[in-house]
């Protein structure tokens, strides 16, 4: 198993809201094609909420997919990995994906997880069987 080290709490909720600013532009946009293709009107169609759902899983489920970093992860340092340190597979990104909603209920009680794991790990990873990892800073090496 690879053996970067865990990424904080703080760490991972600071590249969090990195990403939903990112993400909630991306789900404007969607929202304004919906609207449009509505004729102007709000959309209330079920098919519109599985359009953002896809929309937010095809964000995530790419970077992690490509590289394992999205924008919030890249800024702070922060990489996802399987439980063997490798990229995740679009099955991997599925399972993360779903495991990180039913964690944020309620009231993001998974990612406290954390706190109380014995591997610092968010309930979304250990259901997902995947990581945060921390890299080190450019031209340093980590203990790994």
């Amino acid at each position: 198993m690879d053996s970067y080290k865990n990424a904080s709490l703080l760490r991972r909720i600071a590249a969090i809201f990195y990403d939903l600013l990112l993400l909630t532009g991306i789900l404007f946009a969607t929202s304004a094609v919906a609207v449009w293709i509505n004729k102007g009107v709000a959309v209330k169609h079920p098919l519109y909420y599985v359009a953002l759902i896809l929309t937010a899983f095809f964000f995530y489920g790419w970077f992690w997919t490509h590289g394992g970093q999205t924008l919030g992860l890249s800024t702070w340092r922060l990489k996802v990995i399987d439980e063997n340190g490798d990229a995740l597979t679009w099955r991997r990104s599925i399972y993360r994906f779903a495991a990180a909603w039913i964690a944020l209920l309620p009231a993001a009680a998974g990612l406290l997880w954390m706190l109380f794991d014995k591997d610092s790990l968010a309930l979304h990873d250990r259901l997902s069987k995947t990581r945060v990892v921390k890299l080190p800073k450019p031209g340093q090496h980590q203990d790994r």
